[in-house]
């Protein structure tokens, strides 16, 4: 909020992208290359895809999803890729807005822990229309989903139709699993995934992309 009411998402945005924060004071070691943040929407954004943090081909690309884990996404989500990236209808804030960097077996560090705790309330708060948040991982549900997400994130994820239909919440919160490829073998262990929390999904995007 500013003394004139709430912030405009584009000055907000425009802030986000030229943070530098995890370069010069960071929490812990600093970002090991030059910041590039990814983040989209607009105002009138009615549902937000949140999931951890860019990887190595988005942050070259800046365009977020743009992998075989997009793929998988949008197609949980039954929607196009021109749907998925109209940014009038569907916002990407993910956790941490910069690729963070490999750990020392070659995978992903976790998402940076100044992003959230600067930015997370003040983009919510400048995309008032939202009605659904596709929160994904367990980084994303330990921030949105306080307390549920304490558990693992197979049963959090299983706990999905208790948390969309809790009353007096809003936007609703929908928790998945990361739609990576490695992810495969979860979901063939889970298979009540696809057949149960899929065509719920796809039922609720189609309502809001109406």
């Amino acid at each position: 909020m500013t003394a004139g009411g709430p912030e405009r998402l584009e000055d907000v945005l425009a802030q986000v992208r030229a943070c530098r924060l995890c370069v010069t004071s960071p929490l812990g070691k600093p970002l090991p290359h030059e910041p590039r943040p990814v983040i989209r929407g607009r105002k009138t954004a009615q549902i937000a895809v949140c999931g951890q943090a860019p990887g190595i081909r988005v942050h070259r690309s800046g365009l977020p999803f743009s992998d075989p884990s997009g793929d998988r996404l949008r197609g949980w989500m039954g929607v196009t890729a021109e749907e998925f990236y109209d940014e009038d209808r569907v916002a990407i804030v993910p956790m941490g807005f910069c690729f963070p960097g490999y750990d020392a077996n070659g995978s992903d560090l976790p998402p940076r822990r100044e992003c959230a705790p600067l930015w997370r309330a003040r983009v919510f708060g400048a995309l008032p229309e939202l009605a659904l948040l596709l929160v994904i991982g367990s980084h994303a549900m330990r921030w949105h989903l306080p307390g549920i997400a304490q558990r693992s994130m197979t049963e959090t994820v299983a706990a999905w139709a208790d948390i969309l239909g809790r009353p007096a919440v809003a936007p609703s919160v929908l928790p998945l699993p990361h739609p990576s490829w490695r992810n495969s073998g979860w979901l063939k262990a889970h298979p009540w995934f696809e057949m149960d929390v899929l065509p719920v999904l796809r039922a609720r995007v189609r309502q809001l992309l109406r």
